[in-house]
């Protein structure tokens, strides 16, 4: 992880001063979608990077232990060996970014995490009434708290997307800050639900409002709205966070998730942050991908990378 966001005092004026040129954000979303993607194997390069940026992801109400441990295991083994070995990527030692899952859950990964001998992996939980946030400010503090306790190092948060859509810019602060103070050592991962903020200035400000709190990471959304990562989206929060890092110093990171289901889809955000942030916005310190899908995709794409055609279904275990 790059080092920790400090935040920075409530700037009411930096909030008011948010603009959004929509026709040319649109361009320029549009540019990167149709663009030609790498081929060969840069292309197996790039999807390889991705998977190091993957949070493997466990998000539904039948979550038992043994979905819990198996998804551990594909996360220290998340491309099967044999394509890893024919690539003599072995001493790389590829492993997806985070295995993120309930609160209730996250005994159960840490637990299985270390079995498998993958204690490096972090343990990511979102908290604070996910995906809604419509529970007391105490309970979605203490579920964070909890949360740690457990073990998670990383928590994904989602704001008060009412305050947000009446402008209360310093209630979203205020709280957000409660939530960094309430993970302690663990890095905080906001959650905007782009989709429900009604337009891509308020997408702007809140970015900008969650680092100031001291967000570690923002991310686009629960997974679970209408509208989940979009490149217009993604390019209006990357811009703020550029202007974050060029104001305080501080580099701040990036998470899209919802809907990122294709290598092809995974490569076009890796291109985004490496033409708006750099080549070190393409590292799991400072980007993930949230997906759960995703990487049944890049194995099947590697594989058809190694060996001239596409995998049979039974060929490539799911993910």
């Amino acid at each position: 992880m790059a080092a920790r966001n400090p935040g920075v005092e409530f700037d009411p004026s930096w909030i008011q001063s948010v603009h959004v040129n929509l026709p040319a954000t649109k361009r320029r979303a549009e540019q990167l979608g149709i663009r030609r993607t790498v081929k060969k194997h840069y292309q197996a390069a790039w999807e390889l990077r991705a998977v190091t940026c993957i949070d493997l992801t466990t998000l539904a109400g039948d979550d038992t232990l043994s979905n819990v441990n198996r998804l551990c295991f594909k996360a220290k083994n998340p491309v099967m060996r044999e394509l890893i070995k024919a690539m003599d990527v072995e001493d790389l030692g590829i492993t997806v970014g985070a295995v993120c899952v309930y609160p209730n859950r996250v005994a159960d990964a840490v637990r299985s995490l270390k079995a498998a001998g993958a204690s490096h992996i972090p343990v990511a939980s979102v908290a604070t009434g996910f995906p809604c946030g419509q529970t007391p400010l105490k309970t979605r503090l203490e579920e964070i708290r909890l949360a740690v306790e457990d073990g998670a190092r990383e928590i994904d948060i989602v704001i008060n997307r009412q305050m947000a859509l009446t402008g209360d810019w310093k209630g979203v602060y205020d709280e957000v800050k409660m939530m960094k103070e309430a993970c302690g050592e663990a890095h905080l991962k906001t959650i905007l639900a782009t989709g429900e903020l009604g337009n891509l200035v308020n997408v702007y400000k809140a970015s900008l409002v969650c680092m100031m709190a001291g967000a570690d990471f923002i991310k686009t959304s629960t997974g679970k709205e209408g509208v989940n990562a979009t490149l217009m989206v993604g390019l209006v929060m990357v811009r703020a966070i550029r202007e974050y890092f060029e104001r305080t110093g501080y580099k701040i990171g990036f998470k899209p998730a919802g809907g990122i289901r294709s290598a092809k889809d995974a490569c076009t955000w890796l291109s985004l942050m490496k033409e708006e942030l750099g080549d070190e916005w393409t590292r799991p310190d400072l980007f993930r991908l949230g997906a759960s899908s995703l990487l049944i995709d890049i194995e099947r794409q590697l594989f058809h990378f190694v060996y001239g055609r596409y995998a049979a279904s039974h060929e490539i275990p799911m993910s």
